[in-house]
């Protein structure tokens, strides 16, 4: 280890201390070693010998036997025991600008912050406004710093990721050389987290077209350029690359590029048994291209009933379309209304009616209130006096407007134990009860997979919240058998949320098959903290889709009577 190194890792460790809320003189001082041993223009061996002889000015004896350590060893134990006990993302939080250690602290202190997606999605649920030492200002001050860091990051939601392309397929549309364009690669089959956008364009001009590409707004720079290709980095780090072939090779060049590679080998197997030859090309016998207008007629050559992009993923789609037992999927007009809204009465951004006339203008029929429980100190979450105070707000309001029926629940929160944050009579009160883990996320499988198994037998629970508490790119689901819990839910009738967050998209699109087969029921939820949130609803068809779900088996689909009627039925 050289100088450098030993002086990141002081610095480092008086950052951890502060972290931990130590003396601020004791973290100071070895900020304050770093910096003399930065200074300090001898070779390390020669420091090491003086330091030892207690030579060297502001290095005392035990700061000069940890450097010693680290100079003869490269690892510091203090040091590392120090990153032990503080989570790893507390320091990928203080690359954020403006949050040192002390507001740091208080973000994890207080809020339970331990990551930087964590903190993101906390921004986006309006927790960092009442907050000490924060505020509105604040927030959206750390919601801009985080996006700066993300864009080294690679990895992006599935709602930045289409919020990307919308623009790049709106401008190559309108271009004159463009006959056929579509997006295509993960962010077509609708996976969770995107890495980069693929386009495909059909046009007899592929210089004019990729020029134009080069040229669009949000690109920063032409990272690639072929004949027929080119990569662009926009101006958030995204890569986006565009294909151009002609307009016969569309169809074969969409299917190559939307993938999976597992499900296009499966295709390619499929038509070498036929005798045919299938690439991104096109389709030959022998030598003979056939003709296919679309992916459809792809698909049709091959025997098969046409494969949504979402169900590309090799998990029996192929078997599926060959015996026509594909899932007759639904898109977001289905949806009649929605579930899990949080307001201003707990940590929600906008007012109950707000949000109602925003569902309505939206085209839903119903709406579904559900603020935070008293357990969420941090969320301003409801006590009971405020539980009774918001049921009168909210039957006023639900008489009062028209073409929108309101519906008064709470997002429970789901104690360690499997309990519920309320005596049975006022879970008793509400529509619905969403049951939702906040805190306690590393119980071990066993006593998690208890805990909620416990909830789920609960009479007044209604839905199971965000199952498996995941935060895309922030945190991994905690460790729980998901498989016991949809059996839970499917024996005691309870409804499964795919929360369309799209920080969480949970349930996993690939549990959703699984809890079908058990015959446990869905809503898609936006768990809507703004306004602009209540259209997240989108990314929760989307796993819907890609979870083989029908209309029938997910109760938003249904309309106003119908789901109060099976809401009774609790």
């Amino acid at each position: 280890m050289d100088k450098k190194e030993i002086t990141h890792v002081l610095q480092e460790i008086g950052t951890l201390l502060e972290l931990q809320g130590e003396n601020p003189f004791k973290s100071r001082a070895y900020v304050n070693a770093a910096r003399a041993l930065e200074l300090l223009p001898d070779a390390l061996p020669s420091l090491v010998e003086r330091m030892k002889s207690h030579q060297v000015k502001g290095i005392g004896k035990a700061l000069a036997e940890k450097i010693t350590e680290l100079a003869a060893t490269g690892k510091l134990a203090y040091h590392e025991k120090l990153k032990a006990s503080v989570p790893a993302g507390l320091l990928d939080i203080l690359q954020v600008p403006g949050l040192g250690p002390k507001k740091t602290r208080l973000l994890w202190t207080q809020l339970g912050i331990e990551s930087l997606g964590e903190l993101e999605y906390a921004c986006n649920e309006n927790r960092l406004v009442v907050l000490e030492g924060f505020g509105a200002r604040s927030q959206e001050k750390v919601l801009q710093g985080i996006e700066r860091l993300k864009r080294f990051r690679g990895r992006y939601h599935l709602s930045a990721a289409r919020q990307r392309a919308a623009p790049l397929l709106e401008h190559l549309a309108r271009h004159p050389a463009t006959r056929r364009l579509s997006i295509a690669g993960s962010l077509r089959r609708c996976r969770e987290t995107i890495r980069d956008l693929d386009l495909v364009a059909a046009s007899a001009a592929p210089a004019a077209l990729l020029d134009a590409f080069a040229s669009l707004p949000g690109v920063e720079r032409v990272e690639e350029r072929e004949e027929t290709r080119a990569t662009v980095i926009l101006d958030n780090g995204m890569r986006a690359e565009l294909h151009v072939v002609p307009d016969a090779a569309f169809p074969f060049a969409l299917l190559a590029l939307t993938g999976s590679a597992e499900h296009t080998a499966l295709l390619r197997q499929r038509a070498r048994a036929r005798g045919l030859t299938l690439t991104k090309d096109g389709l030959l016998q022998g030598d003979r291209p056939l003709a296919c207008a679309d992916e459809a007629a792809i698909y049709q050559a091959l025997d098969l009933a046409f494969i949504p992009p979402e169900l590309r993923e090799d998990y029996g789609e192929v078997v599926a379309a060959e015996a026509g037992s594909l899932p007759r999927l639904f898109d977001e007009t289905a949806v009649r209304g929605i579930f899990h809204v949080h307001t201003t009465w707990s940590d929600g951004a906008a007012g109950a009616e707000a949000m109602a006339l925003r569902a309505r203008e939206l085209g839903y029929a119903y709406l579904g209130i559900s603020d935070h429980s008293k357990s969420a100190f941090y969320a301003r979450g409801l006590d009971e006096e405020r539980v009774r105070q918001q049921a009168a707000e909210l039957a006023a309001l639900d008489a009062r407007l028209e073409g929108i029926r309101i519906f008064r629940g709470i997002e429970a929160d789901i104690l360690p134990d499997g309990r519920l944050d309320y005596d049975d009579d006022v879970l008793a009160s509400f529509d619905f009860v969403i049951g939702s883990v906040h805190s306690h996320f590393n119980l071990s499988e066993g006593e998690m997979t208890a805990r909620l198994c416990r909830a789920l037998s609960n009479p007044y629970l209604t839905m199971l919240g965000h199952p498996t508490g995941r935060l895309l790119l922030a945190r991994d689901p905690y460790s729980v058998d998901m498989h016991a819990v949809i059996d839970a839910a499917a024996e005691h009738g309870k409804i499964i949320e795919i929360n369309a967050n799209p920080h969480r998209l949970d349930l996993d699109w690939r549990l959703c098959r699984y809890a079908t087969e058990r015959g446990a029921r869905f809503s898609i939820n936006p768990d809507a903290h703004h306004l602009d949130g209540l259209a997240d609803t989108a990314y929760g068809v989307a796993v819907a889709r890609k979870g083989w779900l029908e209309a029938g088996q997910v109760v938003t689909t249904l309309d106003a009577e119908e789901v109060a009627a099976a809401l009774a039925r609790r």
